[in-house]
């Protein structure tokens, strides 16, 4: 893992700095440095940004009106519910704007697990067909794999389909899938923990020949990488704010025009009674407000990001004896992401990773071994458990994610603190994931305060 013992830099910022998140026995890199923040490395490093990104300043100064002097229901039609509405409807046009559709095509839900509970339950139940059939991936999030299984026991059909040792669904397995009763096909955009971006295009020819519509999770790679549903062909797709510096508690369900759903929730004519109840204004403001901030940096900070990763998993790989990265080594190439800029997943045989995610908050690194919606479980991560070898120890996953505050804030001063626990430890660990993004500060901007020892 990371880590670095000795003098480190107090840091002062004009931009942002890395943000980051670890699953699995993984490690994962990032941090936000605000203007103005002294910030020391030997404080506290929040490697979990896979799990949740902070709140940006930019965000929260916009959602604060709405949670004092605009308190009004934006259902109401006085004038203090129409100035609500209207901030709604400007957050869902950044919002939309982000994913390339149209404001009208956005469902605004409680977040992610929602957006994905609705895409799936709303298409199935809407299908007048007698028999029904699903097809989706074995390493899905459990908002879609519980899913299907709740439709399992309503009688339908679900197809399970195994990707690759690097992660990667073989779209013409989609299309062996398929069958006469076939309503959905629901593959992820980009996996949380070990970061492969799926080749969605394909998948959605495929389900579009077929008549079938296809629905994606992109929770992890909305702000992170670009994403176009027209592009993607995407009937349906899912995003959550907090993955991408919102606030928690707030997400959308992109529903191509022409798509019939059957709601799950029931009461009001909310959201085209797709999703009833009282609007969370605040929320939705944060979730326009952060879509915002990350379609103003995507192209430039993917390929940097992509470079400081790709430094990291190699000074890891050669510093720490059995280590290995689980998942594509290839971040960028023929012009897409093969894996999202953010994220490493990193194994390291013979240590047991829910020691080795105590050791390193013990340092002041947070991390975590695993999705967040998995902690506590004692099986194996169902993404990693493929890659896992015969020397490594079969417990649990756990998840680190860190923080990159500079470039020049080497990986390598890190890798001190995290190879001196690794080698405290045994030697290894069982799967390790990190993932980071964020904004990267320009150097030129850092100013050094003080020194820690």
């Amino acid at each position: 893992m990371v880590g670095g013992a000795g003098s480190v830099p107090m840091l002062r910022t004009d931009d942002n700095a890395i943000i980051s998140s670890v699953v699995g026995s993984a490690l994962i890199f990032g941090e936000a440095a605000r203007p103005g923040a002294g910030f020391s490395v030997a404080m506290q490093l929040y490697f979990d940004h896979n799990a949740t990104t902070p709140v940006a300043p930019e965000v929260l100064e916009a959602m604060l009106p709405f949670l004092r002097e605009e308190y009004g229901n934006a259902s109401s039609i006085h004038r203090f519910g129409q100035r609500a509405r209207a901030a709604v409807e400007r957050a869902r046009a950044q919002a939309a704007a982000l994913i390339h559709c149209q404001p009208t095509e956005l469902v605004v839900t409680s977040g992610g697990t929602e957006a994905d509970n609705l895409a799936i339950l709303g298409t199935v139940r809407a299908s007048a067909q007698a028999a029904k059939h699903v097809i989706t991936s074995t390493i899905e999030h459990p908002a879609v794999l519980r899913t299907c299984q709740v439709l399992e026991k309503e009688g339908v059909a679900v197809t399970y389909l195994k990707v690759d040792f690097n992660g990667f669904l073989d779209p013409e397995q989609v299309r062996r899938a398929l069958r006469p009763e076939t309503v959905l096909v629901t593959i992820m955009h980009a996996n949380n923990e070990i970061g492969t971006v799926q080749r969605l295009e394909e998948i959605a020819a495929i389900a579009r020949e077929a008549g079938v519509l296809f629905h994606t999770d992109a929770v992890q790679s909305t702000g992170k990488i670009p994403v176009d549903v027209k592009r993607l062909g995407a009937d349906l797709l899912s995003l959550s704010a907090h993955k991408f510096y919102g606030p928690k508690g707030t997400g959308a369900l992109y529903v191509r025009k022409g798509v019939s759903l059957h709601p799950i929730l029931f009461g009001g004519h909310d959201e085209r009674e797709l999703r009833p109840g009282t609007t969370n204004v605040a929320g939705v403001v944060g979730l326009g407000a952060a879509a915002q901030l990350a379609a103003e940096s995507l192209e430039a900070e993917g390929p940097r990001l992509s470079a400081l990763r790709d430094r990291l998993e190699a000074q890891v790989l050669a510093r720490v004896e059995d280590s290995g990265v689980n998942g594509p080594r290839v971040g960028y190439r023929d012009g897409r992401f093969w894996r999202v800029p953010n994220t490493t997943n990193l194994y390291f045989d013979f240590i047991e990773s829910e020691a080795l995610v105590i050791s390193l908050d013990l340092k002041g690194i947070a991390c975590s071994a695993g999705a967040a919606c998995s902690s506590g479980a004692v099986e194996p991560s169902h993404v990693l458990a493929p890659h896992r070898s015969a020397t490594q120890i079969d417990l649990p996953s756990r998840s680190i994610s860190t923080a990159l505050v500079a470039p020049h804030v080497r990986p390598s001063g890190i890798l001190k603190w995290f190879s001196t626990v690794v080698y405290g430890l045994g030697r290894s660990l069982t799967g390790v994931t990190a993932c980071a993004w964020a904004r990267i500060p320009n150097p030129a901007k850092i100013v050094r305060t003080s020194r820690a020892t």
